[in-house]
């Protein structure tokens, strides 16, 4: 299950690398230290609007619906069975319609962690998934050679 709390990072570290490398590592805001209690209420005010905001229930590309709540994928109102990796990759790449999404990323996300980048394990993943929604030929979940991954056009 997808964590959407949000995470707001406090520190001492203010240099731009110890930003970058706190907002990379999954912080949804950053504020160094010393800091007005104003503007750190603020900025959970701003954090609790955009979690309001969350992404719909259901995701649609087409004919195909993921429901996010119950963790179903159907195409052409017909379920379709996917694995818990299978499906978190399908979901990612929807939630991302249109985006260049890196193996990196994709293994960051779903295994949370970092891959030898010879590793085909991505490469079969996608395979399966292409092959379970009717997309044998690439054209939803795009191959961006030497890159990544695009859902969509």
């Amino acid at each position: 299950q997808r964590i959407t709390t949000p995470i707001l990072m406090l520190t001492a570290k203010g240099a731009v690398a110890d930003r970058v490398l706190g907002l990379d590592a999954g912080a949804d805001d950053y504020l160094t230290k010393p800091f007005d209690f104003e503007e750190l209420s603020v900025r959970v005010r701003a954090l609790t609007r955009r979690e309001a905001r969350a992404t719909p229930s259901v995701l649609q590309a087409g004919d195909l619906a993921i429901d996010t709540l119950a963790r179903k994928v159907t195409i052409k109102d017909k379920v379709t069975d996917l694995t818990g990796r299978e499906y978190a990759i399908l979901e990612y790449l929807v939630s991302h319609q249109g985006i260049l999404v890196t193996r990196t990323k994709l293994t960051q996300h779903i295994w949370n962690q970092d891959f030898d980048s010879t590793s085909n394990l991505v490469d079969v993943y996608i395979k399966r998934v292409r092959r379970k929604i009717g997309d044998e030929g690439g054209t939803m979940i795009q191959t961006v050679r030497g890159a990544g991954y695009r859902f969509g056009k």
